[in-house]
């Protein structure tokens, strides 16, 4: 191992678009809090503003925490996979701690205000956003941070793995911008039309939402980017495969 070297430096770009995502994130962040604040009166628990709490928990917890757990693998190129697979795995169970508590949120202002459940189009898109995200995660954990899936087991989940996580990112994108569209409808659909603050700061909100998941995209999605494998990674990578496979690490193809 090379001791008291230097880590090698990020491949070129990857740090300006890493920047780049959490100033929109923040920015995301920010808007909400300011179209909650500014016109729908702020976020309270046990009151009629209980529901503001749900915009704000799922715009946190299934776009941003979602995003940069995705995020991780890139980051944190050089530190040891095991501590950067926790990380993964926290920030998903972060984001899907707070996305919960959004979604007590709604059913009780609900209930509350004697509205009916899951009947639109965004209900059943986040609904299943979220169930399929809480399976995503527990079979995460189960394959890949705890010990006993071999080798050839989570070699062949993997793929699946990555691609159903860029899945879910895109479908709760999809459904905060339906839910943004539906929440303005409901509140606003008589001056909507008429380009009022409300309605332009909302769809900005929208449009803020769609380039940070481009730009978490094209960040996972460049292969340069990918995190590579530290040196000791590929040998016990080869000590596990030989243990559990009883394959000789030199052989097959």
């Amino acid at each position: 191992s090379m001791d008291g070297a230097p880590p090698p430096a990020s491949p070129a770009g990857l740090s300006a678009f890493v920047a780049v995502s959490q100033l929109l994130g923040l920015t995301l962040l920010a808007t909400t809090g300011a179209w909650l604040g500014r016109y729908r009166g702020g976020v309270a628990w046990h009151s009629p503003l209980q529901f503001n709490a749900h915009p704000l928990c799922m715009v946190l917890g299934m776009v941003f925490l979602q995003g940069d757990a995705l995020l991780v693998y890139r980051v944190f190129r050089h530190e040891a996979k095991r501590s950067t697979k926790a990380l993964h795995a926290l920030l998903h169970g972060l984001a899907l701690v707070i996305a919960l508590v959004g979604i007590i949120a709604v059913f009780e202002s609900h209930r509350a205000k004697g509205i009916p459940d899951m009947y639109s189009l965004h209900s059943w898109c986040g609904m299943a956003a979220f169930v399929l995200y809480l399976l995503q995660w527990l079979l995460g954990c189960g394959f890949f941070l705890f010990p006993g899936a071999s080798f050839s087991l989570r070699g062949r989940y993997k793929p699946q793995h990555i691609f159903f996580g860029i899945a879910l990112f895109v479908l709760s994108i999809a459904s905060c911008l339906l839910g943004i569209t539906e929440m303005l409808l409901f509140k606003i659909s008589d001056s909507y039309s008429h380009f009022v603050p409300e309605g332009v700061l909302a769809n900005a909100l929208g449009l803020m939402l769609v380039a940070f998941g481009l730009v978490v995209g094209y960040v996972v999605a460049r292969e340069e980017w990918k995190r590579p494998p530290l040196a000791e990674e590929l040998a016990l990578s080869m000590d596990f495969k030989t243990l559990t496979e009883g394959e000789s690490p030199g052989g097959g193809s």
